[in-house]
């Protein structure tokens, strides 16, 4: 399943996150890779330890929290601690996969990734090129959107980022491990969610049929999740 959420950050918060992040120390993006993304990627990471990616992480964990549709759509369990990268001169990262499992380097934290998260931290006017072109069933779907916004995407899909070839692109990622494993199995409990959302705003969440659904989205979820 692929979902843009949109104002996961507000402009305002946007701009405050980039405060703390452009003033922050930057490595080369590798710091992070393992070893076939490091044959294909080119850009630059803000310091994973640093006290600036610790502050715009957690702004971005705050934000995911106060986002139903973020909750919705990935039922989240854990959060790998949000990342900061950039591209320009061209840089781009060539196709790859996640790594399965994510590790926080000098801690016992660690996650199944099931799901990828981009969030985008400039105006895609600012820049040409740096779309993030993910590969699914039907094809590639190319993915650049408005600073504040963020996509959600299967960890285990092939996905690349085109060259930037003007101006900078810079983004947040991370990755989430869901109660939920099976993609299909969170898509249909996504769709049932919006639907019940839907009918509850027209019927209100004291109607039968509301009450009903909303058993069988939980009793769905209980059957499903690892948590």
């Amino acid at each position: 399943m692929l979902i843009a959420i949109p104002d996961v950050l507000t402009a305002t918060e946007v701009a405050t996150v980039r405060g703390i992040i452009d003033a922050g120390e930057w490595v080369d993006g590798n710091v992070t890779s393992g070893p076939q993304s490091a044959l294909a990627k080119r850009n630059e990471q803000l310091a994973e330890d640093s006290a600036a990616a610790r502050e715009a992480g957690g702004a971005v964990l705050d934000a995911l929290g106060r986002s139903p549709l973020f909750v919705a759509a990935a039922l989240p369990l854990k959060v790998f601690p949000p990342l900061f990268n950039r591209y320009a001169g061209g840089q781009d990262f060539g196709s790859h996969v996640d790594n399965a499992v994510r590790m926080k380097r000098g801690t016992d934290f660690r996650i199944r990734s099931d799901l990828s998260a981009t969030l985008f931290l400039e105006d895609p006017d600012a820049y040409d090129g740096g779309e993030l072109v993910i590969e699914g069933q039907f094809g590639e779907q190319k993915v650049k959107l408005p600073a504040g916004h963020m996509v959600l995407y299967p960890a285990s899909s092939l996905h690349r980022v085109t060259p930037v070839t003007r101006g900078t692109r810079v983004a947040s990622f991370f990755w989430i491990q869901s109660m939920v494993r099976d993609d299909a199995a969170r898509r249909i409990l996504f769709d049932l969610d919006q639907g019940v959302q839907a009918v509850a705003a027209d019927k209100g969440h004291g109607d039968a049929a509301v009450i009903r659904l909303t058993g069988v989205y939980h009793n769905l979820l209980r059957r499903w999740a690892d948590a």
